[in-house]
């Protein structure tokens, strides 16, 4: 997928005119965050799981090489090809051989993320195999021309039924009632018939991985329209593709992260499906490919190990700070210009293709701080944001103006009388330009009085107020 991140302000001023894409995005409120909070208020030990939980993804990434070993010869010893990709262009290339070897000409997919880092449709494509999005969303972005999607667990959230009935009345060339818009469960019947018959001709299934269990050598994939099952049973070759970081030593430890995923991601106690699949189809058994594959996919994740950002690789993409981000809920996925959105998305992107190509995304974040609040791994995503910021700062990619405001800025905070002398004066400037209590105009500062008013200050200071508060 082509980064388009230095674009970040054109684009979200384009989708914060977009009224269409304002109301689609308050299902982001209305469904996955009430959903959470009602489920994780159900689980008395939800502090305690996720605790343990953190526990054991710091000590997976701790000893990574030895798990990704581990894994590494367990699902070689039941029949799997374990195969390493540097750079998500390199995996690419190894599905496409992967087809070639096996003359495969049509292939069923499921949502993954890694497979859009590596443009893995196109390239497919380019080799001549008819590719399928089988999660519906997908599927729907995918008869859009290739839509990326806009959000890791729910990729077509910014549309409502009436787009996506015209996708259909476009691509599906069936006969339609004149003027009538089907209701949501027609158009997904619909989706499901013309699904099934690709399906069944699949010569390979392709799938991300939620987690990799070094114990058993086995994926694990997390769904809820059952489209992994017939990508993995029907196909005669799988591929499953994920990041390095996604390994888990025991299948105990897989137990506990799962207790937090669902729960994070959709607000569900369990998904609707959940698979665990070790080695390929054996003797006797009556379904499954017979021959699997795991590509696991480095693309700058090793170069976040022992540094400032080590705990992003804890991440299980579940969503929840993108749901709970005000940026995010106004601007949606689409915004951030590559494929990872929101304030994991503004780590990670910065992370693996430089702060030169993401010089707006350390900014796209009020330091609300309710992505570290719902983030099941307990990220610290405000603290890695600033970081990101600090490191902008030093090496000269912000604007010169701000630049020297925060240097002004730093000069005078670490000089108490100086500082107090200026706040005063500046209140009393505020005050001045103030109308009705109101600052409507802000020299030097219009991004904050373009779109809004600003609020005169008030007679006294917070410590000042807190001091008299507390006599």
């Amino acid at each position: 997928m082509q980064v388009q991140s230095m674009h970040f302000k054109a684009r979200a001023g384009e989708r914060l005119a977009d009224q269409r894409l304002q109301k689609n995005l308050k299902k982001l409120s209305t469904k996955f965050v009430t959903a959470r909070a009602q489920v994780v208020q159900e689980l008395e030990e939800f502090e305690a799981i996720r605790n343990e939980a953190v526990r054991r993804r710091k000590a997976a990434l701790a000893k990574l090489d030895v798990w990704l070993e581990r894994f590494e010869r367990e699902a070689t010893r039941r029949g799997a090809t374990v195969l390493w990709a540097e750079t998500p262009a390199e995996a690419a290339q190894l599905v496409v051989e992967i087809a070639r070897k096996h003359e495969v000409r049509r292939a069923t997919k499921t949502k993954s993320m890694v497979s859009e880092e590596m443009a893995l449709n196109k390239a497919l494509e380019a080799a001549g195999v008819q590719v399928t999005e089988t999660d519906l969303g997908e599927y729907i972005l995918q008869i859009n021309d290739g839509e990326p999607p806009s959000h890791i667990i729910a990729p077509v959230v910014h549309k409502d039924k009436e787009e996506i009935y015209q996708l259909f009345v476009r691509t599906h060339q069936l006969p339609r009632e004149p003027g009538r818009v089907p209701e949501i469960p027609e158009m997904t019947r619909e989706a499901r018939q013309v699904l099934r018959s690709r399906f069944l001709v699949s010569e390979m299934g392709i799938t991300g991985g939620n987690f990799l269990v070094a114990e058993t050598g086995s994926v694990a994939l997390v769904t809820n329209e059952g489209n992994e099952g017939l990508c993995t049973a029907v196909p005669r070759v799988h591929v499953a593709i994920t990041g390095v970081e996604k390994v888990l030593p025991t299948l105990e430890d897989l137990a506990t992260i799962m207790r937090l995923l669902p729960r994070s991601a959709t607000g569900q106690v369990i998904s609707n499906y959940f698979s665990l699949l070790t080695g390929p189809r054996g003797a006797g058994e009556r379904d499954g490919p017979e021959h699997m594959y795991f590509i696991l996919v480095d693309g700058g994740r090793t170069g976040l190990l022992g540094g400032d950002f080590e705990e992003m690789l804890r991440c299980i993409r579940c969503g929840a700070c993108m749901n709970h981000c005000p940026v995010y809920q106004k601007i949606g996925g689409h915004s951030y210009g590559w494929v990872y959105p929101g304030p994991m998305g503004s780590v990670l992107t910065s992370s693996y293709v430089g702060l030169e190509q993401t010089l707006d995304l350390p900014q796209a974040a009020t330091m609300c701080g309710q992505c570290h609040v719902v983030c099941p791994m307990k990220i610290p995503l405000p603290d890695l944001l600033r970081k990101l910021r600090e490191r902008q700062f030093e090496r000269g990619l912000r604007p010169w103006p701000e630049r020297l405001g925060l240097r002004v800025w730093g000069y005078v905070a670490q000089r108490p009388a100086l500082y107090r002398t200026l706040a005063r004066l500046g209140v009393r400037v505020l005050r001045w330009m103030s109308d009705d209590g109101r600052i409507r105009r802000l020299p030097l500062a219009s991004g904050w009085t373009d779109t809004r008013d600003l609020p005169a200050p008030a007679g006294k200071t917070f410590k000042e107020l807190y001091a008299e508060r507390r006599r």
